[in-house]
């Protein structure tokens, strides 16, 4: 058994201890939609902090807590605040909730980010369903000794986003009369915001919005044969396209601005599951 596996375990048998619901889905709950579990039934809460050998978020707006709970009749777990490379954690750390989750029963994932756009038709607010990502420029999860029981040694990336997934969020939208782009997510380190140069770079690439998360959880994810969907909010423009410097600041009031639109749309997109 790896020290990854060992850990799973661990964290694991005592959320097993402590919650009685066993998750259909599980939500990665990115900046503006931090009160989404303010929505569900029966809310069962675990800190990270409680849970032996699991990575704490250290990043301000990140809760930093699972939720269980009911929504429309299904059974989800919400991560309240994720973790990231950039704070000092290993891809394997950054990537254990997603495997977690899996273990738990949830077979479904949503993930959700702020992001900066890139392409040229997107403006701050904009929401975008991911259809594919790129992974080139952080390191890849699956690195190391593989978890065979986790999921095979060389797993196929040719379908990380589920098509009938990305129907449901389309359909969910129109319904909503929410404009939804799709478009190709890029994944950096951070914590730095990326140059001018470097936007030119992956605009090139295909990339239409650019982040510090995702990407590798849908990547592990993918590797234990979950279904997964995801959604970037446009936050601001990437570097060099407007020539306003960036801050996390105004990434937080741009996601609080359009929260309530997000959370409607994820709201019905799980309704439709």
């Amino acid at each position: 058994m790896t020290i990854v596996e060992e850990d799973l375990k661990k964290a694991y048998d005592y959320i097993k201890e402590n919650i009685s619901v066993k998750p259909d889905i599980a939500i990665i709950l990115g900046s503006g939609l931090g009160g989404f579990a303010e929505y569900f039934d029966d809310k069962e809460i675990i800190e990270y902090k409680n849970i032996p050998g699991f990575p704490v978020s250290t990043v301000s707006g990140h809760a930093g807590r699972f939720i269980f709970g009911r929504l429309y009749g299904k059974n989800i777990i919400a991560m309240q605040g994720r973790v990231h490379y950039y704070e000092g954690y290993s891809m394997d750390r950054v990537v254990m909730p997603v495997r977690l989750m899996k273990l738990m029963g949830a077979s479904k994932l949503l993930l959700t980010n702020a992001s900066g756009g890139i392409n040229d038709s997107f403006e701050s607010g904009t929401l975008m369903a991911i259809n594919d990502h790129i992974t080139s420029f952080v390191p890849s999860p699956l690195i190391g000794k593989n978890p065979d029981n986790l999921g095979v040694r060389f797993p196929d990336m040719s379908n990380v986003y589920d098509k009938e997934l990305l129907n449901l969020l389309h359909e969910a939208a129109n319904e909503l009369d929410i404009d939804l782009k799709d478009g190709v997510y890029l994944q950096t380190t951070g914590p730095n915001y990326e140059t001018p140069a470097e936007i030119r770079l992956f605009k090139a690439l295909g990339a239409d919005a650019v982040g510090m998360s995702t990407a590798c959880e849908a990547m592990a994810a993918m590797h234990m044969g979950m279904r997964i969907a995801g959604i970037s909010c446009i936050t601001n423009m990437a570097a060099g396209i407007n020539p306003t410097a960036l801050s996390h600041e105004d990434v937080k009031i741009t996601a609080d601005r359009i929260s309530d639109k997000f959370t409607k749309l994820v709201k019905e997109f799980i309704k439709k599951i």
